[in-house]
């Protein structure tokens, strides 16, 4: 047996959830086919099979035989024209209002009566038949299959029809099944628009440095390691490393952001995005599906494999409505003895309304929601955030930048400074100390190390090239700066270096003591205190020292988000009940970051106590989601009933981790974000509403013959026209 090998196909002529389920079982009842998933939105199956056993000539008869297509190349990416969507929105309501009127003025005034009394049955036969062959086709096939679809019904009702003679009734039917199906077309396709407006925005060619020439070519011929060279106003096609070149790139396709960043040598780009001003000569390290813009392109293709619960029910309903409607249409006839109003029974049946009501609104939220940089793998976990109450956080890049930053300077009283040192020392003690450190800690790899020289730098403050460097393992470093012994370190290393701090007064010493004694003594002391503050609030300190004379302390810390507090708040304000904050830093780090986001808080955790956590809330009954940076959160992320990962500019790890992912670290996106689940469940339930209305309403006229078939299949496509109105809002949500 050879090995599985899974392939993607596009599949042509679906419309329903219907459509996508008789694809599938055709497919799956192929030998050597092992799994087989159908996209209504993609317009794609993705099929595991052994090629050994099944072609894909025989993939293409089996979709055939279901009354569907496999074309020879993958639907194309073309941009949509949204202005002419809404122009073809309006022209279809006012055709199909034009004919309605017509067919209601026809009705009353008899003229279809006159018209069927006219012409010879056989006649009106032939046109029935030629009108709606592929209709009737369709039917034929599934009844071989032992199925019944939206169209076995409606065709019933124009066999009723041409049993009591009425073929204009009959054609009339057929007509309008033949409006109703491209109805059901164009209400897909305003979902799949959004799909395709991200795939348009794919890069195609790539500008490639190969052999000392650049050549202009399909991206599919760009290879991991070409160099490829990105111009002014020209997009990046692929992703990689900048090796050279200094540019503002919109990222804007891959985060959400309209504000451009900038990137030089070593920077990280994307494909998909554009350089607006410098330009670029990038190493490929990914392309084409690989990209991070191929792959948001494709979970959101397969988004609604993950069907949210409300998705299930509908289908299962769908699947059962067809029989019970046959069964009220046998029943109108043994009650009434009305051929034409079963007829008109079985022709108002709409299930393809339930299983529209659904998807559609599902794939118009997530691609809008890829848009704006929330990439969410499924409709499930839209119906899981609308009702979520406990909102978990990891601490360490989540709520916080996730690295050390510089957040105090507090300089000793009464330095002795060296008579050489710069002027700083007198006049801005804070620099000269954080000049000194910096210089010390110039080539030091520790992560504290590099945001001293960030703070350094940022205060564009001059450094010395140190001398006699040694890194102090669990203490600091010790270095030799423009001829002094510069010490850096923590607390240990400070008493072992006898470094103790100016001392306070001797208070035996009485009223002997000088005022000047007496002002350093409070200086002393109110240094004493600020250090004492900084330790109390967990913060890293790092005391500086030279030739044995202590100068000063730097605070380093992990600092907040300056979104989160204000995203928490609106969490809360949306009504979820418990916010927490998850952390395995210790006690005092911790509560200072719980009190700035007003949030209880739980430290010293390790990973299974994460999960154990969740757990418990989730056996108390609640819908869990916990927001994680995507790394180290993984197993919580995977544990809750949404895991949110906060990701960097398209982190691979953080796309990969979880259901949902914040394609830029911005927290106001979290709230945005369960706004829009909620949203969107609300246009689910009123799809629903409608379609449950529109249908008892349809069949209780019909079954009491006022509603003749004619009208009856004109106000066929009524449903499927107001969830496509109503879930098209989703496309326009901005949050």
């Amino acid at each position: 047996m050879s090995a599985l090998v899974t392939i993607e196909t596009p599949i042509k002529g679906m419309d329903c959830a219907e459509c996508t389920e008789h694809v599938r079982r055709a497919i799956a009842g192929l030998s050597g086919v092992a799994s087989v998933e159908v996209f209504l939105a993609a317009e794609k199956a993705v099929i595991r099979l052994d090629p050994s056993r099944v072609e894909l000539s025989a993939i293409r008869e089996a979709v055939a035989a279901a009354g569907y297509s496999v074309p020879e190349t993958a639907p194309s990416g073309a941009k949509s024209q949204p202005d002419l969507g809404r122009r073809m929105d309006f022209l279809l309501a006012g055709l199909f209002v034009v004919v309605l009127l017509a067919v209601i003025v026809g009705e009353g005034l008899a003229v279809f009566a006159s018209v069927n009394a006219a012409i010879p049955l056989p006649i009106g036969l032939i046109a029935v038949l030629a009108a709606g062959f592929p209709v009737f086709r369709n039917v034929a096939r599934a009844a071989r299959r032992g199925q019944i679809i939206a169209h076995t019904l409606m065709t019933l009702g124009v066999i009723a029809a041409l049993t009591v003679g009425q073929w204009v009734t009959a054609l009339l039917v057929v007509g309008f099944m033949r409006v109703g199906d491209y109805v059901e077309r164009f209400a897909t396709d305003h979902a799949r628009r959004a799909i395709r407006d991200l795939s348009a925005l794919a890069p195609q060619t790539a500008r490639v440095e190969r052999d000392g020439r650049e050549m202009e070519m399909p991206i599919a011929a760009v290879r991991p390691g070409d160099l490829v060279i990105v111009r002014p106003g020209e997009q990046i096609p692929v992703d990689g490393e900048v090796v050279a070149g200094q540019a503002t790139v919109d990222q804007a396709a891959i985060t959400g952001e309209g504000l451009p960043v900038e990137a030089g040598p070593a920077a990280h780009v994307y494909a998909a995005t554009f350089v607006r001003l410098g330009h670029l000569r990038i190493r490929a390290a990914r392309v084409g599906p690989e990209t991070t813009f191929g792959r948001v392109i494709r979970l959101v293709e397969e988004a609604e494999a993950q069907r949210a619960h409300v998705q299930q029910i509908a289908d299962r309903f769908a699947a059962w409505y067809l029989p019970i409607v046959a069964g009220l249409a046998g029943l109108t006839f043994l009650l009434r003895g009305d051929p034409l109003a079963t007829a008109a029974v079985l022709v108002v049946a709409c299930s393809c309304s339930f299983a529209l009501a659904t998807p559609i609104a599902m794939v118009a939220s997530i691609a809008a929601g890829a848009r704006r940089g929330l990439l969410i793998k499924g409709g499930r976990y839209l119906e899981l955030l609308a009702r979520a109450d406990v909102v978990l956080i990891d601490k360490t890049g989540t709520v916080t930048l996730g690295k050390p930053q510089v957040t105090d300077v507090v300089a000793a009283p009464d330095c002795r400074w060296p008579p050489d040192e710069p002027d700083m020392a007198r006049h801005d003690p804070r620099s000269a100390v954080l000049r000194l450190a910096a210089s010390a800690e110039r080539y030091s790899e520790h992560p504290v190390a590099e945001a001293v020289r960030a703070a350094a730098q940022a205060r564009r403050l001059p450094l010395a090239d140190p001398l006699d460097f040694r890194a102090l393992p669990g203490l600091g470093v010790q270095a030799l700066v423009e001829g002094k012994r510069v010490t850096v370190g923590n607390r240990r290393l400070l008493d072992a270096s006898g470094l103790t701090g100016p001392a306070s007064p001797d208070p035996r010493e009485g009223a002997a003591v000088s005022q000047e004694h007496e002002a350093r003594g409070l200086q002393a002391a109110a240094f004493t205190d600020a250090v004492t503050a900084l330790e109390r609030e967990g913060k890293t300190l790092l005391f500086v020292a030279a030739d044995g004379d202590l100068l000063g302390v730097i605070a380093v810390a992990d600092t907040l988000r300056e979104d989160a507090p204000a995203a928490v708040a609106a969490l809360r304000d949306l009504g979820v009940r418990h916010i927490e904050l998850l952390t395995g830093d210790h006690e005092r780090a911790a509560a200072t970051m719980a009190a700035a986001l007003a949030v209880p808080y739980r430290a010293g955790l390790l990973p299974e106590d994460k999960i154990r956590i969740v757990r418990e809330y989730q056996a108390a009954g609640h819908t869990v989601v916990m927001i994680g940076d995507g790394i180290n959160d993984a197993p919580a992320l995977a544990q809750a009933d949404v895991g949110i990962a906060m990701a960097t500019g398209g982190s691979d790890i953080a796309i990969e981790a979880a259901p949902v992912a914040l394609m830029r670290p911005d927290w106001m996106l979290a709230p945005a974000l369960l706004r829009m689940a909620r949203r969107t469940m609300r246009v689910v339930k009123i799809n629903l509403a409608f379609a449950a209305l529109y249908n008892v309403v349809g069949l209780s006229l019909a079954a009491l013959g006022f509603l003749p078939p004619v009208l009856a299949a004109a106000a066929q496509s009524l449903p499927d026209l107001g969830i496509l109105g109503n879930s098209a809002r989703l496309l326009r949500d901005r949050g």
